[in-house]
């Protein structure tokens, strides 16, 4: 499965460098462009890398920093802001961050820190998402419900990890397919519905339905769900 990077940051330029850089270089990439929906996207997602700017609209990036440890979070973050005094760093790294890279910066000094991050998070002990009887190890890449290994292909994988990861939300068919097969969806292509369907057999083979459709909507992950179809 691919890394998953979450990109918090207000300047569409250099947003825009990051994801296309890091989606050429094999990582899942997701952007917040400030405060609010990065904290949406921090407490919702599931991540192995956070790339967070200080200067934020609405609340800044150190603020977004506090409050994803202070709730328990160790996805490691690494502060990429035009911030270099040795006072803003220690703060920075004193508050929670993991690493600290200033701007300007060399894309390559960018991709060989998110790698050690990206390594030091899949190593953790801990590294699992669970929902009810559902387990998926997210080093092992091993998927059970019930006790019941799950016999998935990658893409029903990938596409397991971001419903878990995104329980009770109603996710729209392009969100979806972009993010898990990270290219542009064309409204036509059904190719989302067999994997969904393939899934819903695995997963409901060992219990209770968790993928559920949203009429006119997409689809939302959990125990109870108003499924239209």
């Amino acid at each position: 499965m691919s890394i998953r990077v979450l990109v918090i940051e207000d300047e569409d330029q250099i947003a825009d460098f990051l994801l296309r850089g890091l989606r050429e270089e094999g990582y899942v990439v997701e952007r917040a462009a400030n405060g609010e929906d990065g904290w949406h996207h921090l407490k919702t997602g599931t991540w192995d890398v956070v790339l967070l700017d200080w200067w934020l609209p609405g609340s800044d990036g150190l603020t977004l920093l506090k409050r994803f440890r202070q709730a328990g979070h160790a996805t490691p973050v690494l502060f990429l802001t035009a911030r270099d005094a040795v006072s803003d760093r220690v703060r920075g790294l004193d508050d929670g961050a993991d690493d600290y890279l200033c701007k300007p910066f060399f894309f390559e000094e960018l991709l060989a820190r998110v790698r050690v991050l990206a390594r030091r998070q899949r190593n953790t002990p801990n590294n699992e998402l669970t929902f009810d009887d559902l387990r998926v190890n997210l080093a092992t890449h091993r998927a059970e419900r019930a006790g019941q290994r799950l016999d998935l292909t990658a893409k029903e994988y990938a596409l397991l990890v971001f419903f878990v990861g995104h329980s009770g939300e109603v996710l729209t068919r392009t969100r979806i397919y972009e993010h898990v097969w990270d290219e542009r969806y064309d409204g036509l292509s059904n190719t989302l519905e067999v994997h969904v369907m393939e899934l819903r057999r695995k997963l409901e083979a060992h219990g209770s339905r968790l993928i559920h459709t949203i009429r006119n909507q997409g689809y939302r992950f959990g125990s109870v769900a108003g499924e239209s179809v």
